[in-house]
């Protein structure tokens, strides 16, 4: 074990075989599971609601020049849960793993988030010196909760142990996810994780989301927005929250798409990525 410090915290990283997750200790003792494969300057990806690290088809596309760390956030996949869930236990959460990346690598790392991981990405860029360029593809900043019933509909299927139908009710009803897009998601290795994560949907559905003006400002990476040009518009809306806070930003959009083209074009989605991390 190692303790990497950073200002004013102390984060613990344990690595096992390369085949192996390793972990990041959060501030409050959560562990993080990483999952790492390639070569070359790292790139840490957070990935959003109903998803682990298995969740990225793009990894294949970027390993072969990066390094690709994919943490499971809290509650999924390899990680641990902590006692007490916020969205700002969460932010700590990515801000230790970008901080245990950049001191492994010995610089800063370059981060992709997605949706409620892009969300917490950008919070945490805000907090930490150690991010060298930063990727949101559609970041969750949504300041009123879900409507009350939908919550409730995504809770009972939940209790009732039908995970598959809660994950269904957001696809549907609150990201407006076409049939098409939703078959591509099905036939995907990842559809398991994602059901698995189920439990985890009520409690980020009842929360706003916001973005304070001081924290976004405080981002100095350059920043790329990528946004589907046929996303919803709360979605939409987010993109403009954050392209007029955060100083050094620009947006992509992706005509044609919603908020899943890195899984229905990985590849393409991997191109736009590496042209901007290349600078």
């Amino acid at each position: 074990m190692r303790s990497w410090k950073g200002g004013p915290r102390e984060v613990a990283m344990v690595r096992t075989s390369s085949s192996d997750p390793w972990y990041v200790t959060s501030p409050d003792g959560t562990r993080l599971a990483v999952w790492s494969t390639g070569t070359g300057p790292p790139l840490l990806l957070v990935h959003g609601s109903m998803s682990d690290h298995r969740r990225w088809r793009i990894t294949e596309y970027l390993s072969d020049d990066r390094t690709v760390h994919a943490m499971d956030r809290r509650g999924r996949g390899g990680s641990t849960d902590g006692p007490d869930w916020a969205p700002e236990r969460e932010v700590e959460d990515v801000v230790a793993v970008v901080e245990a990346v950049a001191a492994d690598a010995g610089h800063p790392t370059d981060v992709l988030g997605h949706s409620f991981g892009g969300y917490l990405s950008v919070r945490a860029a805000g907090r930490t010196a150690q991010v060298r360029r930063l990727v949101l593809y559609e970041p969750a900043v949504v300041p009123h909760p879900q409507p009350p019933e939908v919550v409730a509909r995504v809770q009972a299927a939940v209790d009732a142990g039908r995970y598959e139908e809660a994950v269904e009710v957001m696809m549907r009803d609150v990201l407006h996810m076409p049939e098409a897009e939703l078959a591509v998601l099905r036939e995907q290795p990842s559809w398991p994780a994602r059901v698995a994560t189920a439990p985890t949907l009520p409690r980020e559905e009842s929360v706003p989301l916001l973005l304070d003006p001081a924290e976004a400002a405080a981002v100095t990476a350059p920043t790329l927005l990528i946004r589907g040009g046929d996303s919803p518009e709360f979605l939409q809306d987010a993109i403009r929250t954050v392209a007029g806070s955060v100083p050094d930003c620009r947006v992509v959009t992706l005509e044609g798409q919603q908020h899943v083209a890195d899984q229905t074009d990985p590849e393409g989605f991997a191109t736009v990525v590496r042209e901007f991390l290349r600078g």
